[in-house]
């Protein structure tokens, strides 16, 4: 049985504030990196459950808090794709520098859209899982927002959110409403090196992601809820069994590799 120490770690990003995480260590040199979505956090069912499974299998996992979100320092803002995608940049560069290979990103809701940004600009890991990531960003707001939400918002630069008591829950400002307008899930999508796999696990806009993705492979999950309640168990192995199969080819790749090198050897002392 894979023996597991899990550790809390603090990672500073580039903006000063530091992101809290926990890391599933096994031992092994593989680390998954798991991202959570929007106002949620690295204690949430879908990271939690995916980071104990991998580490069952003897892959290590870290899930961390996105700036302004769970412990992690810096104020919540609505959008904020690309600064989270620097965030998840910087948790990379951090476990990098310690010798860690990092063999998939994990997204769940906006993660998802976080780790297909991260891949589309930096092209440096190469696996990408994507869970119920939203291709059409433009979509979903009138309902957290309100219809007449892009007049009020232009009329008095920002907007307070509140739930349903009619609490303050958040504030929407001009400049990260557009940067969700602005963010094109499509070229993100084109832009992402065809030697990168894919995968995604979506209840929506799964065959929008699909068209534009190349070595793109699909998975629906029927009857879930967005954070796969119920199903968690089918989650977790639909997860697994792609970062098993993406380990297993690289270590065939390596294997081939040595082959051909002591091929070469051999011929050269002939």
């Amino acid at each position: 049985m894979t023996s597991v120490e899990e550790r809390r770690i603090v990672i500073r990003n580039d903006h000063g504030e530091n992101l809290v995480g926990i890391l599933r260590e096994t031992g092994s040199k593989d680390l998954v990196i798991i991202c959570h979505g929007f106002q949620s956090k690295k204690e949430r069912i879908p990271m939690v459950t995916l980071a104990t499974t991998l580490g069952r299998e003897g892959i290590s996992a870290f899930r961390f808090d996105f700036a302004g979100n769970g412990e992690s320092e810096g104020s919540f803002m609505y959008g904020n794709y690309r600064r989270e995608a620097e965030d998840l940049r910087a948790v990379i560069r951090h476990f990098r520098k310690n010798q860690h290979l990092i063999t998939a990103i994990v997204g769940h809701s906006k993660g998802g859209n976080v780790v297909l940004l991260y891949a589309s600009k930096y092209n440096d890991v190469p696996t990408v899982i994507n869970i119920s990531g939203r291709f059409h960003l433009e979509k979903g707001m009138e309902g957290r927002l309100g219809k007449d939400f892009l007049q009020r918002i232009k009329q008095n630069g920002f907007i307070d959110v509140k739930n349903r008591k009619g609490q303050f829950e958040y504030l929407v400002t001009q400049e990260s409403l557009m940067d969700r307008l602005t963010t094109d899930t499509r070229a993100a999508c084109l832009s992402i090196d065809q030697n990168c796999r894919d995968k995604i696990v979506p209840a929506k806009d799964a065959l929008e992601f699909a068209r534009f993705i190349r070595n793109h492979k699909l998975h629906i999950i029927e009857g879930a809820d967005h954070e796969y309640t119920a199903h968690q168990d089918e989650l977790a192995t639909v997860v697994l069994d792609f970062v098993r199969a993406v380990r297993e080819d690289r270590n065939t790749a390596e294997l081939l590799q040595s082959c051909e090198r002591a091929v070469n050897f051999i011929k050269a002392r002939i």
